[in-house]
């Protein structure tokens, strides 16, 4: 659960200060309350909740209540929201006004300058660091083309594109602009499948492909003009960015593009609904520190996914441990045999440890996040000292619900980290029904899938159904 300044920290962008926020959201969850109150829950100095309640007064988050001592309460958070986006959309329209009011007079200003054109001779280079003007040149790009862009980029950048600015890639489709995409993604990312059924009127002008080349991002507009990462980090911003039109290095790129789309494989061919096959892709592209999240809704669908998940371990000559909670250790044994699971073999031999909670997370009824780490490394070195390649682990974490050590559960998450510390592969397994009966579901969600690296959900049908594999 997100704590009071981690709330506050998001309603910032609603137009807030930090502790205008956390003001607001303690009269909210306090329902009414006096200026001490509000003070001793947000820990906000009294005199800086004096000053602040007008403002949040004048903005209409806030009520007074007549009496003594005067008291307040607070509209709803979601009226709230929806009330300071409207006031920034005001503050933005005035903003407008007041310069379209003035743009006249400050062109008959720059009027009285000589602005020398650009050089068409002189090739051009720009250096572009400010994550807006990276993603304005793009679209600049985009908006001007007059044949082709092409784009070798990750799975979040194309998200961002798609997301943010779907209407100039529209206009471009409209126009006949014809989109080239080389995207360096996982086989099983079938969320790249969904844009391109979402956006099937783009027809054949969208085209994608995959890659496991290692690439940096770069944008190529007319074979005559491009921007292109300094270096290989995918989020914008955060390394600057070269723009260029000079004819032989555009040329370089386009031909070091021409070359990576050749060897690149259609997206198409790589995504499938077939769910055995992506379940086969998704155990087989996990590695060492990998620390995943699995969400069931079923027995059927946990022993689909879990058994195979240690199969692929025990064949690729790792130890495999699996630690049970929602079922028992023998009625685990039961189910694998009867996916023809040679348990006897993999246990003698010790490849296979099948646990109960009891021996992994609450011992003696008691949890402790040291102990639980410790006995992971344990099983990690004793797996190494046996000849095997490695360790790969499951749990399923019912227990914690069960003895109400859901915030320990958080913790322990926590301290995995998303890419684990100890070279082992983890999978947290998490029945989608327990976890909604427990106390803010939607935060206890967003906290789980923060402390994990890569998330696999099942259907909701009695079995395995449709599953979707998602970046956390």
């Amino acid at each position: 659960m997100l704590s009071l300044d981690e709330n506050a920290e998001m309603l910032s962008d609603f137009g807030l200060t930090h502790n205008q926020a956390k003001v607001y959201l303690t009269i909210a969850k306090l329902g009414v309350a006096t200026v001490s109150e509000v003070s001793k829950v947000s820990k906000v100095r009294r005199e800086d909740v004096y000053r602040i309640l007008p403002k949040l007064e004048k903005i209409g988050l806030i009520e007074r209540i007549l009496g003594k001592p005067t008291r307040m309460r607070a509209i709803p958070v979601k009226d709230a929201l929806t009330l300071m986006i409207k006031r920034e959309e005001q503050i933005a329209r005035e903003r407008v006004r007041s310069l379209t009011a003035v743009k006249d007079e400050v062109m008959r200003h720059f009027k009285t300058y000589k602005v020398k054109p650009l050089s068409k001779e002189a090739a051009h280079f720009a250096l572009i660091s400010e994550r807006e003007g990276i993603i304005n040149k793009e679209l600049a790009m985009v908006q001007n083309a007059e044949e082709a862009i092409d784009v070798i980029t990750s799975k979040d950048k194309l998200f961002h594109i798609f997301g943010g600015y779907l209407g100039q890639f529209e206009k471009a489709f409209r126009n006949g602009i014809r989109v080239r995409v080389i995207l360096d993604i996982s086989e099983y990312e079938d969320s790249i499948m969904k844009i391109m059924e979402e956006n099937r009127r783009f027809g054949d002008n969208l085209d994608i492909r995959y890659t496991d080349q290692t690439t940096s991002h770069c944008a190529i507009k007319d074979y005559a003009e491009a921007v292109i990462a300094t270096s290989r980090e995918p989020t914008v911003g955060e390394t600057p960015y070269l723009w260029t039109d000079d004819e032989n290095l555009v040329a370089l790129l386009q031909r070091n593009f021409e070359s990576t789309w050749h060897a690149s494989v259609d997206i198409k061919t790589i995504q499938t609904e077939d769910v055995p096959q992506k379940i086969e892709q998704f155990l087989n592209s996990l590695r060492p520190t990998n620390h995943v999240i699995f969400v069931y809704n079923s027995l059927e669908a946990k022993h689909e996914v879990l058994f195979n998940y240690i199969r692929a371990g025990l064949e690729n000559g790792e130890a495999a441990a699996y630690v049970t909670s929602e079922e028992n250790p023998e009625e685990i044994r039961d189910a694998m045999k009867r996916r023809r699971f040679d348990v006897e073999k993999y246990e003698k031999t010790g490849a296979l440890k099948i646990l109960g909670y009891e021996d992994i997370y609450i011992i003696d009824g008691k949890f402790s996040i040291t102990t639980t780490m410790n006995l992971w490394r344990r099983l990690y070195n004793e797996a190494l000292r046996q000849g095997f390649n490695g360790l790969r682990v499951t749990g399923e974490m019912t227990c914690f619900f069960r003895h109400n050590l859901v915030e320990e559960l958080i913790d322990y998450e926590r301290a995995l980290h998303r890419v684990l510390d100890i070279p082992i592969i983890a999978a947290c397994a998490y029945n989608a029904n327990t976890v909604m009966k427990a106390n803010n579901p939607i935060d206890l969600y967003n906290e789980l899938l923060k402390a994990h690296g890569k998330i696999l959900f099942t259907g909701i049908d009695d079995k395995l159904g449709k599953i979707e594999i998602r970046q956390a």
